[in-house]
């Protein structure tokens, strides 16, 4: 596999000492082993926060905030596509994005979507066919993340038309033709994601890319 610099060797050995941590305190029973993979995790931090240069407590937030068994993050995007255009959200930092987010704890990948569309640009959608689960640093240029995510993207349907509701989230709600999108927030999703769905929809047999 060629490099990635979005996945340096140092993250891959930082998120690997956090997974056998996380685990360790999950599942061990001795009160002296979930000691050492207390420190474990404590040092996987260390590590993360010395080689990112972000400060250790924001490390600890993001990193060493769940229990468990450690899995992939799910993060799901809806796909709603119109008259050969696709309905984009201006997000705050001034960058467009398919409605959608981390998948809720309470959520499905189905119900997240609906949420997510109604709540970011005021639309009811009925979610379809799956037309992608792509893992993030193999598609996404994007900052390093210290942790997996696998992003769900999925054909919907528009029930009503778009109207932007009252957020602290988005600022615009447009449909674009794929040779006319606006400036992208590519972590979420990148213009080829974005012809992906166009293919996707315009294909009844496609099958679902997945990573």
């Amino acid at each position: 596999m060629p490099h990635n610099p979005l996945r340096p060797q140092w993250l891959e050995w930082a998120k690997e000492l956090q997974f056998i941590a996380q685990a360790g305190i999950e599942y061990s029973r001795d009160p002296f082993d979930k000691e050492r993979f207390e420190r474990l995790r404590e040092l996987s931090a260390a590590m993360l926060a010395h080689m990112s240069d972000t400060p250790l407590e924001k490390v600890r937030e993001l990193f060493c905030n769940e229990t468990g068994f450690q899995t992939p993050k799910l993060d799901s995007r809806a796909a709603i596509i119109r008259d050969g255009n696709i309905l984009l959200v201006k997000e705050l930092d001034g960058l467009w994005a398919m409605p959608g987010g981390w998948v809720d704890a309470d959520q499905t990948i189905y119900s997240n979507l609906i949420k997510e569309a109604r709540e970011e640009a005021g639309i009811a959608i009925a979610p379809g066919r799956l037309v992608a689960l792509h893992e993030l640093h193999r598609r996404n240029l994007n900052r390093p993340w210290p942790y997996n995510i696998i992003k769900a993207f999925v054909l919907c349907e528009p029930l009503s038309a778009p109207a932007l509701p009252d957020n602290i989230e988005t600022s615009a709600v447009g449909w674009f033709s794929p040779d006319a999108l606006p400036p992208l927030h590519i972590g979420k999703q990148t213009a080829e994601q974005i012809r992906m769905c166009f293919n996707a929809h315009a294909d009844a047999n496609w099958v679902a890319e997945i990573d």
